[in-house]
């Protein structure tokens, strides 16, 4: 039987507590959340976004969410893990500082944040899985905790996966930083010597300081590097290339079977909300973003797979282009398709247009 996948359509630019009470409202009608129970811990897990400019879901989204969880008796919180490269978000204190920055505070959702991972990122549980690179993964320690959790994820492109959607949130998202450093050992950039321009800024970014400044150009150490992709979206000048073929389809695999240890850990009470709005060619990450479709809405499922192969379809049929051709040129349904051959999820889905909310 096909997995069923709910879309709320919105107006391109909808007003996002409009959009929050649609939200609300299906779920409510939907009895979605309605396994919760008295107190349970019931985690809301998103992006807080690189800067104030990101496409990242809006704090709206996430106070509409909290209600529902309140109304179900359950006790819910807001939660991330601290990312790898330097920045706003890599330890607790300054990812919470900044998400309080985006309107995310207990004042604006009525929910408090909860780092899933710990101060600095190393509190984490190893999960056994059944997969075809790992037998078991390493994600953030609070998950094994957890009751149930929403997860609240913004569709993008990205440079190194192709897209990012639930899967990535999830097993990106959710590992602990030794995971996150177990999916990203694959890819090693190389520095163009003609292109460099000696600026500093890839050195400046890179979060195992692998990234020293000859006479002439940037340098990476190899074995230092940890392939997380930061040199190549800071550097204006195409100076930083990466061999594609070579990693892709292992990081997109990596990322799949740490998703699949989430799950495991939260024995599968998870409910997917994708966010199809300010749709970007970057991931949120990045400093802000710029549109490359008009908005189509907001879909839910009770399966990570099936609304992320629901999102790509929906996003290149209304571009009428592949998701290549708008973001990167990476074969980006790698991730679905190692998904299926490991037994986790669906790729098959039934599209169910919700109306009059």
């Amino acid at each position: 039987m096909k997995e069923k996948v709910y879309l709320i359509p919105l107006a391109d630019n909808e007003d996002d507590a409009v959009a929050a009470e649609k939200l609300k409202s299906f779920i409510l009608e939907k009895k979605l959340l309605d396994s919760i129970e008295n107190r349970d811990l019931v985690a809301i897990k998103t992006h807080f976004g690189e800067t104030s400019k990101s496409g990242y879901p809006r704090p709206e989204l996430v106070k509409a969410l909290g209600e529902v969880i309140y109304e179900k008796e359950g006790l819910p919180f807001l939660t991330e893990t601290s990312c790898l490269y330097k920045g706003n978000r890599n330890n607790a204190i300054e990812h919470i500082m900044l998400a309080h920055r985006h309107g995310f505070g207990i004042a604006e959702t009525n929910v408090p944040i909860i780092m899933a991972d710990g101060m600095l990122g190393d509190e984490e549980i190893e999960v056994p899985i059944k997969g075809e690179l790992f037998e078991s993964v390493k994600i953030a320690s609070l998950v094994g905790r957890l009751q149930g959790m929403v997860l609240l994820t913004h569709f993008t492109g990205h440079l190194v996966s192709g897209f990012g959607a639930a899967l990535k949130n999830l097993g990106m998202g959710l590992a602990s930083r030794k995971g996150k450093l177990h999916q990203h050992s694959t890819a090693q950039p190389t520095i163009s010597v003609d292109k460099c321009t000696s600026c500093g800024v890839c050195v400046k970014w890179c979060p195992e300081d692998a990234i020293t400044m000859n006479d002439d150009a940037a340098f990476i150490h190899e074995e230092k590097c940890i392939g997380c992709g930061e040199c190549l979206a800071v550097c204006r000048f195409d100076a930083v290339g990466y061999n594609w073929a070579v990693s892709y389809e292992e990081l997109q695999k990596k990322v799949v079977e740490h998703a699949r240890g989430v799950v495991t850990a939260c024995q599968g009470k998870i409910l997917y909300v994708n966010v199809l709005t300010r749709i970007s060619k970057d991931c949120d990450c990045l400093p802000s973003y710029e549109k490359i479709t008009p908005d189509i809405g907001i879909l839910i499922s009770e399966d990570p797979v099936v609304i992320d192969a629901a999102s790509i379809d929906l996003v290149e049929k209304q571009a009428g282009c592949n998701l290549s051709e708008m973001a990167y040129d990476i074969p980006y349904r790698a991730q679905l398709d190692h998904a299926k051959a490991i037994g986790f999820g669906s790729v098959e889905y039934e599209l169910i247009t919700v109306e009059d909310l």
